[in-house]
């Protein structure tokens, strides 16, 4: 295959809201030594990139930069130095900024095969929602059958995910969502609750009476606080994501100062043996091998059937904006993706 001469991308050019979003054509870069360009099929849309709109992702580039934290594509030419990998191999990869573009060079050895009979949408809906669930879930949480585990904004991408995976571990999934969307997210199996008009505290009291054995919570600082409470002896609360970052008007760091302090405060009182067993952990996704493990064999369970991802929605890539305008309103269940190449009649879940 021969290097295209222009594509189109999507850059940030600026702190702001979705009005800083551009579209501009350049020419593809010929790979390095280590380079694999790769046609990008689909990239998903994430809280990352509604953080670095807003300057609130740690060590985001300068402005103005092309965002995109993941990737399916084709490979179309390789560097000198690759071996690995040849031009018409599907592949994914995470590399966190860049992918929102028809064409993106990634390293060679940050790729994961994707294997024939999986569609590019399910493959980008389970890079970075599907590794963090797993990661969370059988790395961090260790989950087992029998089990009740909470999922707070179990309607998002990542959300769903850990719903899915906790019932085929065998877990009871208890869920907080707008009630919007429990139509769709009953039918997966989750005990929902409707964190707008019901006492969540209490309903989860209600629904585990002993506690919960596993918590995922990408809500902030004060929603660990009551997380902590409803766990079980023994129990395991994961934070992620932290949605109050967008909420303060300091450095970017300061939202995750508060969350480390109580990470610390109830590690320092679990050593001293004083959380009957509870744990709390701080989760944030990396690109390293095991990353690339978990990554392949979840791609093995999209193709055997055993799990499928949730799409909410599929978007041209020229529709970015709108995507992350949807992405920040919370009114889809599932991932969004923006497809290079689709036109706009044929965008949709």
């Amino acid at each position: 295959m021969s290097i295209p001469t222009t594509g189109t991308e999507i850059v940030l050019t600026g702190l702001g809201g979705t009005e800083v979003v551009t579209t501009r054509r350049s020419a593809p870069p010929a790979p390095g030594p280590h380079g694999v360009l790769v046609r990008v099929e689909a990239t998903g849309v994430s809280f990352a990139e509604v953080q670095m709109l807003r300057g609130r992702y740690p060590a985001q580039p300068k402005f103005p930069f092309v965002p995109g934290y993941d990737l399916v594509g084709e490979v179309v030419a390789v560097g000198s130095a690759v071996t690995g990998w040849r031009p018409g191999q599907r592949v994914a990869a995470m590399p966190r900024t860049g992918a929102w573009a028809e064409y993106a060079e990634i390293r060679d050895a940050e790729l994961v095969s994707v294997p024939d009979g999986v569609e590019a949408d399910d493959a980008a809906a389970m890079i970075v929602n599907g590794v963090t669930a797993w990661q969370m879930l059988h790395r961090a949480a260790n989950i087992r059958s029998g089990q009740t585990m909470l999922v707070h904004g179990v309607g998002g991408g990542v959300g769903v995910l850990l719903a899915k995976l906790g019932l085929a571990a065998g877990a009871r999934v208890i869920g907080t969502a707008s009630a919007s969307r429990h139509e769709e997210l009953r039918d997966i199996g989750i005990e929902l609750i409707d964190h707008r008009t019901e006492d969540v505290d209490a309903r989860v009291a209600e629904l585990a009476p002993g506690g919960v054995d596993a918590i995922f919570d990408p809500l902030g600082p004060e929603s660990l606080d009551r997380s902590w409470r409803l766990l079980a002896p023994g129990g395991s609360l994961h934070a992620y994501g932290s949605s109050a970052t967008l909420h303060d008007d300091g450095p970017w760091w300061r939202p995750y100062l508060g969350l480390t302090r109580r990470l610390a405060r109830w590690e320092l009182a679990r050593l001293l043996g004083r959380t009957g067993g509870r744990r709390a952990r701080m989760y944030y996704i990396r690109p390293n091998a095991q990353f690339r493990t978990d990554l392949a064999r979840l791609f093995r369970m999209v193709a055997s059937g055993q799990l499928r991802p949730l799409v909410a929605e599929r978007l041209p890539l020229e529709s970015a904006a709108r995507a992350l305008d949807l992405h920040i309103s919370g009114s889809r269940t599932g991932r969004i993706l923006l497809i290079p190449g689709l036109s706009p009649d044929r965008a949709g879940a």
